[in-house]
């Protein structure tokens, strides 16, 4: 018997025996490592509910939390994520049947996180989307016409200057429209406030914006900003949500203290930190923490220039992780690519584990349809970004 088998035979065995998409798992030792590797959930868009259709840079998708939290957890556990960004494993949980609990040292995450934990009617929002005056004068910054008619960014101005005059006591309805304001700033189509720009999940620079326009020839057109969150709230309204069993544990703050989970508190943590310095996630949330009148200065995003010192970072975090996570519950910590596959991340995260209550039980690689298994341990497809999911899976020591 493997050591991986000795740890959590249960998982290993679903892991070894899994073919849903037709494939046997290929299991390979490397570097001291256990590896698992397979298509573990497809591949396909829009498999999940509606509700997690709201972009954020660098998020995974639901099927991910979902493939760990039906296999290891029980209806009301606790499922938790240190760094729940836009919230998919918050939101897959509560959705499953489990109690939700999240982290993000970003306040824009508990914003876009919050509203979708406890869904409201689409009349409900329309209802309380009339009583905001969107024509009242507002302060506001003319370079934001590179992105918005200026008759929008009126309504834009209004409708953020009302919203924060009220922050500390928004209702449910009026924190549900500032998320869908804060998804709906730029984009590429007629569905966002803004012209033409980059994907929903970043804001460029307002001198990239107008280069973007010059290229393009275009300028930006008017909009009904009233009208696109109410046509993105039936969006993701799209089905029957049922209202979660508890309310959600949200946090915002470094991962590494989490004084709101008790100890052993956590049956499974699924979760992705910052991956090195690959992602500028204060750059591309500029002009969604303007419209929430947060100073990005002050938001410490970790950012790694150096392998030593995010595998510290990590090492915190697993520290924290370790503490509220139960005795036999599991942490699945998700590493993706990076550098073009040259550094193998789950190496150090193996690496921060150690000496820690905590047993690998193996790297579970979730092999996407256009990324041959032969290439998993480096990009050799002319693509960039993340071609694979690379989890490490833990279990929770019992002493």
């Amino acid at each position: 018997m493997t050591a991986h088998q000795k740890l959590a035979p249960a998982i290993t065995a679903s892991l070894a025996a899994f073919s849903g998409f037709g494939r046997p798992t290929e299991i390979v030792a490397r570097d001291g490592l256990t590896y698992f590797v397979n298509e573990f959930w497809t591949a396909r868009q829009r498999q999940s509910s509606s509700l997690h259709e709201i972009s954020y840079r660098a998020c995974f998708k639901a099927e991910l939390p979902r493939f760990f939290i039906e296999r290891l957890t029980e209806p009301g556990d606790l499922v938790y994520d240190p760094f729940m960004g836009r919230g998919t494993t918050p939101l897959e949980a509560a959705l499953l049947g489990r109690r939700a609990a999240g982290n993000d040292v970003n306040p824009l995450s508990a914003m876009l996180v919050g509203p979708r934990l406890a869904p409201l009617a689409l009349d409900d929002v329309r209802a309380a989307l009339a009583t905001i005056d969107l024509e009242a004068e507002a302060e506001s910054d003319p370079d934001l016409l590179a992105f918005y008619h200026p008759d929008t960014l009126r309504q834009i101005a209004a409708l953020r200057s009302w919203l924060l005059a009220r922050a500390d006591r928004l209702t449910p309805a009026e924190r549900w429209i500032r998320m869908v304001a804060l998804n709906r700033l730029t984009g590429h189509s007629s569905g966002f406030f803004s012209v033409y720009t980059l994907p929903p999940n970043q804001a460029v620079s307002v001198s990239s914006q107008r280069r973007i326009n010059a290229r393009r020839g275009q300028t930006p057109p008017r909009r009904d900003v009233a009208a696109i969150i109410l046509r993105k709230t039936a969006r993701l309204l799209g089905e029957n949500i049922s209202q979660p069993a508890e309310p959600a544990i949200l946090m915002t703050g470094r991962a590494s203290q989490t004084p709101a989970l008790a100890d052993a508190s956590v049956a499974l943590c699924v979760t992705s930190p910052p991956f090195l310095d690959v992602v500028d996630y204060a750059g591309d949330n500029w002009l969604r923490c303007w419209f929430a009148g947060i100073d990005p200065k002050t938001v410490a995003i970790d950012h790694h220039r150096t392998v030593a010192e995010w595998t510290a970072f990590v090492r915190g975090t697993l520290t924290e992780v370790a503490r509220v996570v139960r005795p036999g519950g599991h942490i699945a910590f998700e590493v993706g690519e990076v550098r073009g596959g040259k550094v193998l991340l789950e190496k150090h995260v193996a690496e921060a584990a150690q000496g820690l209550p905590l047993d690998l039980i193996g790297v579970i690689v979730n092999d996407q349809a256009f990324t041959k298994t032969a290439n998993c341990w480096g990009v050799d497809n002319n693509a960039r970004g993340t071609n694979t999911n690379r989890i490490c899976l833990f279990r929770r020591s019992m002493i």
